[in-house]
């Protein structure tokens, strides 16, 4: 078992649905022979997971990886957009 199944289950989560939402949530439970919460909790820590994993994660075929890391690579003096940004003053600094 990994560590999280030895995690105390201390914290809830309230969920309202619809009646055919919950029909088809537990018809989906029954199918893979779990409880609704842990189906509930399954499903939705997977997509969870996936969800953060597309924010840090991006495939490129091998010719736009090229084109990333070439500009990537680019000295800011060569990249007139983020000079720009540099220089014009964050909200933080405009009052």
């Amino acid at each position: 078992m990994t560590s999280a199944a030895h995690e105390l289950k201390n914290d809830r989560l309230n969920v309202r649905v619809t009646t055919r939402q919950r029909e088809v949530i537990e018809q989906a439970a029954r199918a893979e022979a779990k409880p609704v919460s842990a189906f509930i909790m399954d499903a939705a820590y997977a997509d969870a997971q996936r969800v953060l994993s597309e924010q840090r994660l991006f495939l490129l075929d091998p010719e736009r990886w090229k084109r990333f890391t070439e500009a990537l690579d680019r000295p800011a003096s060569d990249k007139p957009r983020l000079r720009k940004l540099m220089r014009t003053p964050s909200v933080l600094e405009k009052g």
